[in-house]
């Protein structure tokens, strides 16, 4: 979820300071997230992995103990393909 909020800060930081985006992209903990962007990587195969089993950890947490309606359940396996698709083929 913080990959949209990083994107934005590096446009921003990137069109008001040279020194803010470079202190950005260089940043030992988000600079390689937008340097994969910026080059069209991704991400890498670990953090797909983590990100996916995650993703279907809580999914089911909630299908399975949180969420009566069948309906609901359906939206949130829907949300969960679609993220899931979208982060395989990202």
């Amino acid at each position: 979820p913080t990959t949209p909020f990083l994107l934005l800060a590096a446009f921003c930081y990137a069109k008001s300071s040279n020194n803010f985006y470079q202190w950005l992209i260089t940043n030992r903990l988000f600079g390689h997230y937008i340097k994969s962007y910026k080059e069209g990587k991704g991400l890498p195969l670990k953090e797909k992995i983590f990100t996916l089993v995650l993703l279907w950890l809580t999914m089911s947490y909630s299908c399975i103990f949180v969420v009566s309606l069948l309906w609901i359940r359906f939206v949130l396996l829907t949300i969960g393909v679609c993220v899931t698709i979208h982060i395989v083929t990202y």
